[in-house]
């Protein structure tokens, strides 16, 4: 289970930047926008770079575990998984494998856009709100285990359609193993009960603005006026799904984002808070401090 906050920082990325990997399309069978098989000592993740470096992905990384405990972190959290246990990895999330740990399991990968936009919300995608690590009931894990298996053998089986046709049932099939990953996610947290709610479609707009503007953007009331809300709606929202106010949310995202470019980048300060929509450092000191109870140039001093 996550347990503490990750202090090593073995995974400094070269220059400027956390080095991000794109999906590896040319790994693909048939060249499809995901891929699922074994994990084991023989799997190449990245082959030019060293899996205990952080980095960043730009698709979607779902881990089965059938052996264990494993250490893994994602986003400054270490999360043990063991037999039975899940981590789904998001796009853009910092993470780094262990380096004493074997995996051995199932892992799917998807690349955004593979799948409708339909089911991309159905299945909660992009719902960074919600734990990278999941744990299920036996019958849940054997049906998810199902699943998965039902989807690896459309993926292999490249000689009885078409790839037109073989690519629509891959997206049939892994939408249905979504679902139940994504079921399973919202059944780990207190917003499962508000999952359903009308409130939940306001709660994913806002989401996804923050995801793409709090760079630049850290106002409740614009977000709430470019989506077309009152400010009372969307603070009903928010807390329903998460349990936070709208600031509480943004401001949350945007020293994550903070952290990850002190611990991981060499950036100087002022520019990590540039960065994250703070042109004035002395301002973004103050706010990292708030959040953090510590400095910028402190937190990265802890890390390294």
């Amino acid at each position: 289970m996550a347990d503490r906050t990750c202090q090593a920082d073995d995974g400094r990325a070269d220059g400027d930047g956390i080095r991000t990997f794109p999906f590896p399309a040319e790994l693909a069978v048939g060249g499809v926008g995901m891929q699922v098989g074994p994990m084991g000592a023989d799997r190449t993740w990245h082959a030019d770079a060293p899996l205990h470096r952080v980095h960043r992905i730009d698709f979607h990384v779902v881990m089965l575990f059938t052996d264990g405990p494993v250490r893994h972190m994602v986003d400054f959290t270490e999360y043990e998984a063991t037999a039975g246990d899940l981590l789904w990895i998001r796009p853009g999330q910092v993470h780094r494998f262990s380096r004493q740990h074997g995996y051995r399991g199932t892992v799917l990968t998807m690349q955004p856009g593979f799948l409708p936009r339909a089911t991309v919300e159905a299945a909660g995608l992009y719902r960074y709100d919600l734990p990278p690590l999941l744990r299920s009931t036996p019958a849940q894990l054997t049906a998810l285990q199902a699943s998965l298996d039902h989807l690896r053998r459309e993926y292999e089986d490249t000689t009885t359609l078409p790839l037109s046709l073989h690519t629509a049932v891959l997206r049939h099939s892994l939408t249905a193993s979504l679902l139940r990953l994504a079921h399973l996610a919202a059944g780990s947290t207190e917003a499962a009960r508000h999952a359903d709610t009308p409130l939940s479609a306001t709660f994913t707009r806002f989401r996804d603005a923050v995801e793409e503007g709090f760079s630049v953007n850290h106002s409740v009331s614009a977000y709430a006026d470019a989506l077309g809300y009152s400010r009372r709606t969307l603070v009903r929202a928010v807390r329903a799904a998460t349990g936070e106010t709208p600031k509480g949310f943004i401001d949350k995202r945007v020293t994550l984002e903070a952290k990850r470019l002190l611990a991981h980048t060499d950036l100087p300060t002022a520019r990590v808070g540039a960065a994250v929509g703070f042109p004035d450092p002395a301002n973004f000191s103050k706010f990292f401090h708030l959040h953090t109870e510590v400095t910028p140039a402190g937190f990265r001093g802890e890390l390294r």
